[in-house]
């Protein structure tokens, strides 16, 4: 599975709930969308830790809500005091989507490039402690009002969450097919 194929899947379900459900995603906080990351992050790291899951969505539908979640993060911050209570046309909002997603993928593009894709080498326990750690330093700095003295904003962490859960998927999506 490539980058893109991981985004058209994860963009398909994000639509199709759109067309279900409106944007009714607009009314969370920001705190609340980390919170939403953090239950489907801690979820996934509780199956890796007991090696069972009782519930039916897999892993990999976990680390969709992720980049799905991380995608709305960022939409909100652009959309900032705009009515959260009227819905976005289907359009816009694939619109928004794409302009996010064009964004991640030039960070990955460009971090790729200095790292050496080393994301492959690593495991499935480190992407969710990765993400697990920038939700962390999220909560940090809206504890602080959104400010940092050195560090890396809101925007730049949710980015590479959303990296982390699409190099996640690609690498489940390998491993299945070996």
């Amino acid at each position: 599975m490539t980058y893109q194929q991981v985004i058209d899947s994860s963009k398909e379900i994000f639509i199709k709930k759109t067309k279900d459900y409106g944007t009714s995603w607009r009314v969370l906080r920001p705190v609340s969308i980390v919170d939403q990351i953090f239950i489907k992050a801690q979820r996934i790291r509780t199956i890796q830790e007991l090696g069972v899951q009782k519930v039916a969505d897999d892993i990999s539908n976990e680390f969709r809500g992720i980049i799905n979640y991380g995608v709305i993060a960022l939409m909100q911050m652009d959309l900032g005091s705009e009515d959260p209570y009227t819905d976005l046309p289907v359009e816009k909002v694939a619109a928004l989507y794409d302009e996010k997603i064009t964004f991640i993928s030039e960070v990955k593009e460009a971090k790729n490039h200095d790292y050496g894709e080393a994301w492959r080498s690593m495991s499935q326990e480190s992407f969710v402690d990765l993400i697990l750690t920038k939700l962390l330093r999220i909560k940090q700095i809206l504890r602080n009002d959104g400010k940092t003295i050195i560090s890396e904003g809101v925007d730049a962490n949710y980015v590479d969450i959303v990296n982390y859960a699409v190099f996640a998927l690609i690498l489940i999506e390998e491993k299945q097919n070996n």
